[in-house]
C-alpha cells in the first residue's frame, strides 16, 4: 500500500506550492488514474513516488514505512516508472541490452539475466524484436519494452505517467490492454498519470487534481457524474461517455441492463 499524506511540495526558488496538503492512499493490486491538466501537479506526485523529488511537507509511505533517503533502494526495487517519452529511457542499442541494463544495476547473474530477458518480453510480446533497435519501433512497442523492464525487475508497482499521450489510437489500445494484463493477470499495482479520462474509466479509483489540491476522488461512475467540477479542471467527459452516464441517470433507461452494458461497450470501443 502506498499512501501520501498530507504532502505539500514546492521548487527551489519558487514562492508556491506545486502541491498542497495531498492525502491519498493506493491499495495492493489496484488501478489507479490521477487525472489533471497541464500544472495541476500530477507528474510531480509520480516523481515524489519514486524518489526523484522529496516532499516539503508531509510523508509519503511504502507498507508503513516513509520514503527516505535509507529507505529508497528498497522502495525503486518495488516500484517502475514508464515515463510519457519512452525515447528518454532507452539506454542500449537494442531491446535486449536495455532491458539488461536494469537487470545488470540490479547484480543479475548472466543466465538468469538472459532467461528473464526473454520472459518478459515474450510476456509484452516483444520477443521478436529483441534484436531492434530502439528507433525502429513504434510508440507502443517503445512504452512495451519499457514496462518489459520494469516487469523483469519484478516491480509490484508500475506507474506510467502519461504514457500514452504520444501514441496513436492504436498504441493506446495495446497499452491499455496491457495495463488491463498486468493487473489482472500478474496482480501488478497500477498509477495512471493522465488527462485521458476515456482511458481513465477503466481503472477502479480516480484521483482529480487541479493547482495542487484534489478536487475529487472516487471511482470512475462517481467522478464523471462530477460534471461541473471535471469542466472547471479543464477535463472533458467523452462524448460515448457522457452517453452511458445520461443513460444511467435516466429513470427509465437506467432499468435496462442490455443498453446499459451495450453504450459501455461501444464506450471503450470508440
Amino acid at each position: 500500500m502506498i499512501e501520501f499524506k498530507n504532502v505539500s511540495f514546492r521548487y527551489n526558488g519558487n514562492e508556491e506550492n506545486v502541491l498542497n496538503d495531498v492525502s491519498f492512499v493506493v491499495e495492493d493490486g489496484k488501478w489507479i488514474s490521477i487525472l489533471g491538466h497541464n500544472g495541476s501537479g500530477k507528474s510531480t506526485i509520480a516523481k515524489l513516488m519514486i524518489g526523484l523529488l522529496e516532499t516539503t511537507k508531509g510523508q509519503i509511505l511504502y507498507d508503513s514505512i516513509p520514503l527516505t533517503e535509507e529507505t529508497i533502494d528498497i522502495v525503486r526495487k518495488n516500484v517502475g516508472i514508464v515515463f510519457q517519452n519512452p525515447d528518454n529511457q532507452f539506454v542500449g542499442y537494442n531491446v535486449k541490452y536495455d532491458m539488461a541494463f536494469g537487470l545488470e544495476n540490479h547484480q543479475i547473474p548472466r543466465e538468469e539475466m538472459l532467461r528473464l530477458i526473454d520472459e518478459y518480453a515474450t510476456k509484452v510480446d516483444m520477443q521478436e524484436c529483441l534484436n531492434r533497435e530502439p528507433q525502429t519501433l513504434s510508440g507502443g512497442q517503445k512504452q512495451r519494452v519499457a514496462i518489459a523492464g520494469i516487469l523483469a525487475l519484478n516491480c509490484d508497482v508500475v506507474i506510467l505517467d502519461e504514457a500514452t499521450s504520444m501514441l496513436d489510437p492504436e498504441g493506446t489500445n495495446e497499452i491499455t490492454n496491457l495495463i488491463i494484463e498486468l493487473k489482472e493477470k500478474y496482480n501488478k499495482t497500477i498509477i495512471m498519470i493522465t488527462h485521458d479520462l476515456k482511458l481513465a474509466s477503466r481503472s477502479d479509483h480516480i484521483i482529480v487534481l487541479k493547482e495542487g489540491k484534489i478536487v475529487e476522488e472516487g471511482t470512475p461512475a462517481e467522478v464523471f457524474q462530477k460534471r461541473d467540477i471535471l469542466k472547471s479542471s479543464n477535463l472533458d467527459v467523452p462524448f460515448s461517455l457522457r452517453f452511458y452516464l445520461e443513460a444511467k441517470q435516466n429513470g427509465t433507461l437506467c432499468k435496462d441492463a442490455g443498453l446499459l452494458e451495450a453504450l459501455w461497450e461501444y464506450h471503450l470501443k470508440k
